[in-house]
């Protein structure tokens, strides 16, 4: 076993790096690379640097991509009451930046999430822009958000006017992207939607970050069903949504059967087998093109004897003889067609309707219905402008082949119309699904609401008491508690930063040291360090936390997840009484944390023979 000091951590980099290593071992030596040896290894397949080669390059690119990799020096802690159901739901709402959000979640969340949509900002010179601080981040958005001293930095917006507009959005989106993909499941998928300003930027960036090879499909939904009379030039009524997997191991789901599709499989001649539609016998190529596919067919009522000309059959003889003996060939009402058709069986094709990629307004709403759904929410006043209609959140669900208990992301909230679909979808079929959702708390000109964060906690809030009151009686108890969500904010780490000095003067140095006496800032909470504690230990948000009363002496919680084979105990008492320490069952696999002044060094090596000791 060890002792560790516990410290905030960020191993992107790290972790991308360790991925690498088993793919080509012999360019690793004591951890490092040797890129001559990796070099050699790629070959004719390492790209020449005094070649021109393609992709898309844009003032800040190189900053932006180090801004992925830069650690966090913030947490997230509790908001209690902000929530419902907070002690058994495992739903999850995070004000803050979602750039330093994705951060902070990377140990607890990477490979979990099963989908991500987004609906970033549009770039129209006139939209909200996340104005990046390539050197602070994190202050940059406490100052932002007035939760430090010095406000002078605004929320901004990108203008057109500038030079670099679109490098401006693109800085923004890039890293957000890189870390998005690493919480993706393998399975995973991300949509995100756009408009035409940055719809090419977009879709070579994506190719850049998760591979053109797992580009699934460009969408055109219709956002509108018409145009007004007042408009200018040629409308937009449809906006794109980009859809991208995370490896070949995503497969799509499929499209739920309308009664317009069903209707369309009949049973004229009373087969036994039930509904079926009539299927083409021809194929779309000629004769000299497939000669195998050119036989003679006889309709067996008629005697005609039917020789292909112009296209060849569908199907091989073998095959078509089959059909003969199956009895699956359809000439018509009479017996008499000329051309034979396939009778293909309700009861054997797939469970759904191939997915495609135009959808309408009739199949998954446009704008007004959001915003008249957002009405009826909100006592008739739509509190956010640009709000996405919950049934294409639904149909983008379907499309990522959703189960019951999968886990949803979206960093770029808004309202939280992607939560309000999750809860519907789980109303709907007795489903499990969990969602994350993540938004800045962006001023809003609102007399009720302070910022869109503010709004859209509050609609998860109404759809719950919503989904409560349709669903009175049909939901079990466990199932009503699960319905919920815990709220947490963005701010600074609770454990003090080591500040760099490189000068001469030792009394500057002493007085570094003295400053770090204490690993805590002055502020700090036990219950604020606690969740900061869980999500440097790889623990998720809605872990179970457990306090366990048979210390007497001490306050020991003890945190546990399905997502975590080992357990993990805290104590944040000032002093952890000796019969506290010898009365702890620990597994070697488990984690304790304490302070490192609240133990004396022989507690701390008896302990550290049994578990994984941390100590702050």
């Amino acid at each position: 076993m060890s002792i560790e000091k516990l410290r905030p951590s960020f191993t992107l980099t790290e972790d991308r790096l360790r991925e690498l290593a088993p793919v080509v071992p012999e360019a690793f030596a004591d951890g490092k690379i040797n890129w001559d040896t990796l070099r050699e290894v790629l070959g004719e397949h390492l790209e020449d640097e005094a070649q021109e080669h393609f992709g898309l390059f844009w003032p800040g690119k190189r900053d932006a991509r180090r801004l992925a990799a830069l650690p966090s020096k913030g947490t997230l802690v509790p908001q209690p009451g902000l929530g419902v159901n907070e002690n058994t739901s495992h739903n999850i709402f995070i004000e803050g930046d979602n750039l330093e959000v994705l951060k902070l979640l990377q140990k607890s969340y990477s490979g979990r999430i099963k989908m991500i949509y987004i609906d970033p900002p549009y770039n129209t010179g006139n939209d909200f822009i996340y104005p990046d601080d390539y050197s602070e981040p994190l202050d940059a958005y406490l100052k932002r958000t007035g939760q430090m001293d010095e406000t002078g930095i605004r929320l901004t917006t990108n203008s057109k006017e500038s030079g670099r507009f679109h490098s401006n959005w693109l800085n923004m989106m890039y890293p957000r992207l890189i870390l998005a993909r690493q919480l993706l499941r393998e399975d995973g998928v991300i949509f995100i939607s756009i408009d035409d300003n940055e719809e090419h930027h977009l879709r070579i960036l994506l190719n850049e970050v998760f591979g053109e090879e797992n580009f699934r499909a460009n969408i055109s939904w219709q956002k509108k069903y018409s145009v007004s009379n007042n408009q200018k030039g040629i409308a937009s009524i449809r906006d794109i949504i980009f859809v991208y997997a995370k490896t070949d191991s995503f497969t799509n789901g499929l499209f739920p059967r309308t009664e317009e599709s069903v209707a369309r499989y009949i049973n004229p001649d009373n087969d036994p087998r039930g509904s079926w539609k009539a299927v083409d016998y021809w194929n779309q190529v000629s004769p000299e093109q497939r000669p195998n596919l050119v036989y003679t067919i006889i309709n067996p009522n008629t005697g005609k004897k039917i020789v292909p000309s112009k296209k060849a059959w569908k199907f091989s003889r073998e095959v078509y003889e089959e059909h003969v003996k199956t009895n699956r060939l359809w000439w018509g009402r009479n017996g008499t067609n000329t051309v034979p058709a396939l009778k293909l069986f309700l009861s054997d094709v797939k469970d759904g309707l191939i997915p495609h990629n135009w959808w309408t307004y009739e199949e998954t709403g446009h704008t007004d219905e959001a915003k008249k759904e957002l009405q009826e929410l909100f006592d008739g006043v739509a509190p956010f402008d640009t709000p996405k209609p919950v049934g294409l959140i639904k149909r983008m669900c379907q499309l990522a082949n959703l189960k019951s208990d999968d886990l949803v992301m979206d960093f770029f909230a808004g309202s939280c119309t992607t939560a309000q679909a999750i809860i519907d979808l789980n109303g709907e079929d007795g489903g499990r699904r969990k969602f994350i959702m993540v938004q800045l708390p962006e001023p809003v000109e609102n007399g009720k609401y302070k910022t869109i964060a503010d709004i859209g906690r509050d609609r998860i809030r109404r759809v719950i008491k919503q989904t409560k009151k349709k669903k009175k009686g049909e939901l079990d108890l466990d199932t009503d508690k699960v319905i919920g969500f815990i709220s947490f904010e963005l701010t600074r780490t609770n454990i003090t930063e080591w500040k760099l000095y490189l000068g001469n003067d030792t009394s500057q140095l002493e007085l570094r040291f003295g400053q770090t006496e204490t690993p805590l800032v002055e502020s700090w909470k036990p219950e604020n360090l606690l969740v900061e504690i869980m999500l440097l230990q790889g623990f998720p948000l809605d872990s179970r936390i457990h306090h366990m009363p048979e210390f007497k002496k001490n306050d020991v919680k003890e945190v546990s997840s399905e997502y975590c084979q080992h357990r993990l105990y805290v104590c944040l008492d000032a002093r952890v009484q000796p019969e506290t320490a010898a009365a702890l069952h620990l597994r070697p696999e488990d984690i304790l944390v304490f302070l490192d002044s609240a133990l004396s060094d022989e507690a701390k090596i008896q302990l550290a023979d049994q578990c994984n000791l941390q100590i702050i």
